[in-house]
């Protein structure tokens, strides 16, 4: 196609159009006409025409030009022709150093190499180091451009051998001069295209480390910022990855990086600091940091205290509690559902984190960009979203190593910091004093045992500050209390006193913060009393009227962000004391705001998502007690769980409609879970009215191509099995087939494969030992002990696993007890440790009939068999019955000389067990 040319008639409507996109009056019609040049052969031809040889059209139309050739290379470089791909390349290299479009057709080069690989373009990569020396800066600009995008685009090829050479050779050579550049953006850029060879731990650069360091040096005084930024980031990478080379500078390094760590600049500041962050977490480094540690520590106090910017960013200063929050201030959340088993208490629901320092200040924004980055835009146009873009600024990334610091130095950080911290404490400047109760959170878990001899006076201040004039400070006092919970919890628990002066003033002064008048106060107290939950457990049930009534009243008071976090709070709270909420008073406090909530959300909204995951966990923590509120609540979910399958059935059948997200059906499902579980046989009655009929949508949902489906759909399953088993009956069959194909941990997530197994156990315990089960009996026996014959699985999908087989042992012991040798130590050291409930009693029941069909099974494990059943605290009447003629039978077989030996090989502790309660 050398001598191919446009159509005058194409050639103008396509400009036409290009006009029309960037001022449009009907956009519908313009991406009609656009679509439709898109299907022919020659339409990225007429594009890089567009770009490259129309000189006197509008440079933004050439641009746009650029920019969808450039997309349409990436999206579909495979379709593109080959006559049609060599007319661009060569039009492209011709003009790489074009002033106006320059920077275009860079973008278009890289994305060629980046689709089609460097080995399979050479020229560009020789044509790119030549223009290098082209004597006219733009030509120079844009090869800069292009080679550095390539750097980030194809690192890896780069240093990979094409032929007998190795590019990267080449190319490095070329960078490093380039770092004494006079124009500062191409300093900045040959700076950052060689970091991208720091974490490939190139050869290439290994062989230049010393020129490489040497230039990298020189521009430490570089006059441009954004140098010195580049400079910084190449310092953290070299130091996390090669951290031999800085050694012998090491002492001007640290005098360097914390001058730049204290610079005005607060991104320059924030790139030094992660440098510290880096050192602190290398343990290998140890003894090289610690001499540095007095002069860091101060440092990092410094970068802790609030900047003007930091102020006007975070807004924080006013009571805003009636601001109604805006959706892009609101972070999407991903629902996970539940697992099922002996420990289904902890059903996997995840409290988040109160050591992340991305809670501090959670307005604050990281901006990846900056001044030089702008032709990068450009090549994010397709949809960048600045919601991706992290939180994180110099005072969290100063807190999160003083934070790593006293983690690995503990006394000897904590003696340097407590002095500053006294000044910081008493401090006039509230500033300061915020700060200081941000270090002095930031030392809470690696500093604890050597500042809790100073706990006595600083908790009573701590909670004294809860009611500052300032929010920012009650906030970040909020955040430094929840994060010593462990310790209040620790020494309330051990004297009244301590639990009047530490404990109980904690509680109120959290609940008066979550009906705070301003938002970021809510969202930190709100996140504290969630660490505060998790630790105390039932210790919070004497408290529990005060608690419910300030979560009640956090409903009239919170905007739609805070409301996320305060049905977490519900949640959490339900799973800690579990039973203990299910009195009249408690309910009639808490179930009518979420009612309320309940009835106001419609489906289609994902704001009824969270707030059905609390109504889940409420409902587990209730019992019985939710059974007033089940019917409404159990048909909702179930329409939603219908209506979902619905939509992906019409979505399936009618490939211009949308597929429907799941997230609805997955919270709908484990809400059924709970509710059954809850109500226990008191659910029949609602399962029965159910229509369609449960088993209908269920063995769908089974059988769903989103894991997330399935494994809600199998905790559901096994609750039916459990509660309403005839409901389910007829639907077995099928759904035994279905099972055998989930207990597969190879080909499917472990949750699922967890929860089918649990259910499998269910399913056996109930439907007994009838001709329907028996012929799924050894095929799932056999996945089973798969499962259960690897020690590194996740523990309750183990725990669940050998529950399932003694469960199978319980009705058909003969088939069970052909594997007793096998298994029986794998199973013992799986089921001997967990709490005990009806689930480990029914497994050892079978595990006791499966002997009992083959005492010789059992020999080899014969010693952590006694002992499983001497730590066995409280086995209902009959399981101790069958331990104790099972230990009989065994001292008959073995005779006394061996039994006696047997004993003798056993703990003292444990024979007087067995002794006193089997009278062995």
């Amino acid at each position: 196609m050398e001598g191919w040319q446009p159509t005058e008639r194409g050639l103008s409507d396509l400009i036409q159009l290009f006009h029309l996109a960037i001022n449009p009056t009907d956009g519908q019609n313009v991406e009609k006409r656009l679509a439709y040049y898109s299907t022919l052969p020659d339409y990225n031809s007429y594009l890089v025409y567009i770009l490259v040889e129309m000189p006197h059209e509008d440079q933004y139309v050439r641009s746009v030009a650029g920019l969808t050739l450039k997309n349409n290379i990436r999206q579909h470089f495979v379709d593109i022709p080959m006559p049609v791909m060599n007319y661009i390349k060569q039009a492209c290299l011709q003009h790489m150093g074009d002033i106006t479009v320059g920077k275009s057709v860079s973008l278009v080069i890289a994305a060629i190499m980046a689709c089609g690989h460097v080995q399979q373009w050479p020229h560009a990569l020789t044509v790119i180091l030549e223009k290098l020396d082209d004597p006219e800066p733009a030509v120079v600009e844009n090869a800069m451009n292009t080679l550095h995008k390539l750097c980030e685009d194809c690192a890896e090829e780069l240093d990979r051998p094409l032929g007998d050479v190795v590019p990267l050779e080449y190319i490095l050579p070329k960078l490093i001069a380039f770092f004494q550049h006079p124009n500062c953006k191409i300093r900045y850029q040959a700076i950052t295209a060689v970091n991208h060879f720091i974490a490939l731990r190139s050869k290439s650069l290994v062989q230049r480390m010393p020129e490489f360091l040497n230039a990298l040096f020189l521009r430490a005084t570089d006059d441009d910022v954004t140098v010195r930024k580049a400079l910084c980031r190449s310092l953290v990478a070299l130091l996390d990855g090669y951290h031999d080379a800085l050694l012998p500078q090491m002492a001007t390094l640290v005098d360097y990086m914390l001058y730049s760590t204290q610079s005005d600049d607060p991104d320059l500041a924030l790139e030094a600091c992660e440098f510290w962050l880096v050192f602190s977490e290398q343990g290998e480094l140890r003894g090289h940091l610690r001499p540095f540690l007095v002069k860091i520590v101060p440092v990092l106090l410094g970068g802790m205290v609030y900047s003007t910017m930091d102020l006007l960013m975070l807004e924080g200063e006013s009571d805003d509690a009636h601001v109604v929050d805006r959706d892009q201030d609101i972070k999407p959340r991903f629902y996970k559902s539940q697992l099922t088993g002996a420990d289904r208490a902890h059903n996997g629901q995840e409290i988040q984190s109160q050591g992340n320092y991305d809670t501090i200040d959670s307005l604050e924004e990281r901006d990846d960009y900056d001044d030089y980055d702008d032709y990068e835009d450009d090549e994010d146009d397709e949809g960048y979203d600045d919601e991706a873009t992290s939180e994180w600024s110099l005072r969290k990334c100063s807190a999160a190593t003083l934070d790593t610091l006293c983690h690995s130095f503990k006394e000897e950080v904590v003696a340097i910091l407590i002095p500053m911290l006294k000044i910081e404490l008493e401090s006039p400047d509230w500033l300061h004093r915020e700060c200081g109760i941000l270090a002095l959170g930031a030392v809470a878990e690696g500093g604890i045992n050597e500042i809790a001899s100073h706990l006595n006076e600083l908790i009573p201040y701590l909670l004294t500050h809860m009611n500052d004039s300032k929010p920012l400070v009650r906030s970040i006092t909020c955040w430094t209390l929840g994060r010593y919970c462990p310790w209040i919890l620790q020494i309330s628990r051990q004297n009244y006193e301590a639990r009047q002066r530490y404990f109980e003033p904690l509680i109120q002064l959290l609940l008066e913060r979550i009906l705070d008048n301003n938002k970021r106060v809510q969202d930190a107290a709100c996140s504290s009393f969630l660490r505060l939950e998790d630790e105390a457990l039932e210790d919070l049930v004497p408290y529990l009227g005060p608690i419910l009534s300030a979560l009640a009243t956090a409903f009239d008071k919170y905007q739609k962000r805070n409301l996320l976090l305060l049905y977490d709070t519900i949640s959490t709270l339900a799973t800690s004391v579990g039973h203990a909420l299910n009195t009249p008073q408690f309910i009639n406090i808490i179930m009518p705001p979420l009612i309320q909530k309940w009835q106001e959300i419609p489906d289609t909204s994902r704001d009824l998502f969270p707030l059905l995951e609390c109504i889940s966990s409420v409902t587990s923590a209730l019992g019985k007690g939710f059974l007033p509120f089940a019917e409404p609540v159990y048909m909702r979910a179930v329409v939603l769980v219908l209506t979902t399958l619905r939509e992906c059935q019409l979505a399936a059948h009618h490939p211009s409609r949308e597929t429907p997200e799941k997230d609805s059906m997955v919270v709908a499902l484990d809400l059924l879970s709970n509710i059954v579980q809850a109500l226990n046989t008191e659910a029949e009655p609602l399962v029965a009215k159910t229509q369609p009929p449960v088993a209908h949508f269920l063995s769908v949902c089974l059988v769903d191509e989103v894991a997330e489906v399935r494994q809600a759909a199998y905790a559901l399953l096994g609750d039916l099995a459990i509660s309403c088993f005839e409901h389910i009956r007829a639907m077995l069959p099928q759904c035994m087939h279905s099972i055998l194909q989930q207990i597969e941990p190879q080909t499917n997530p472990l949750s699922v494969c967890n929860n089918a197994a649990w259910a499998a156990g269910e399913i056996a315990l109930k439907w007994g030992n009838g001709p329907e089960i028996q012929p799924y009996i050894e095929p799932l026996l056999q996945r089973l002990l798969l499962v259960l014959s690897n020690p590194t699985r996740q523990r309750t999908l183990t725990e669940n696993a050998a529950i399932a087989i003694g469960r199978l042992g319980l009705i058909f012991p003969h088939v069970v007890a052909v594997h007793l040798e096998s298994f029986a130590h794998a199973w013992l050291i799986v089921l001997a440790p967990i709490r005990e409930n009806d689930e480990k009693s029914s497994a050892f029941s079978g595990l006791c009939e499966t002997i009992k069909s083959n005492p010789q099974g059992i020999i080899k494990e014969f010693i952590p068999f006694c002992t499983a059943i001497a730590n066995y605290q409280n086995p209902p009447k009959s399981l101790h019955e069958s331990f104790g003629n099972i230990l009989s039978g065994y001292k008959n077989m073995f005779g006394d000389e061996q039994w006696q030996q047997g004993l003798a090989s056993m703990p003292q502790d444990m024979r007087m067990l067995l002794h006193e309660r089997y009278n062995i």
